[in-house]
């Protein structure tokens, strides 16, 4: 399960931050299956952030170039 890294990182830091205060707030205020599937949904952000490989944007084509894919 290699996949070719499609998220910047500085994209990733800004997911994984966003994605865990969204989870947090989800579980805190939103009560039921709405917080639940909202914090399910942050936590899919959380995981493209940290491994770097987003499916969304590699459908649409979206790629790194070979020196940033180095550097990330």
């Amino acid at each position: 399960m290699f996949y070719v890294k499609n998220v910047p990182g500085w994209e990733r830091v800004v997911r994984i931050a966003l994605g865990v205060i969204v989870a947090v707030l989800a579980v805190a205020w939103i009560k039921g299956v709405t917080g639940i599937a909202v914090a399910v949904a942050a936590a899919g952000i959380v995981v493209s952030g940290l491994v770097g490989f987003c499916p969304a944007c590699a459908m649409v084509g979206r790629r790194l170039d070979k020196s940033r894919r180095a550097k990330d």
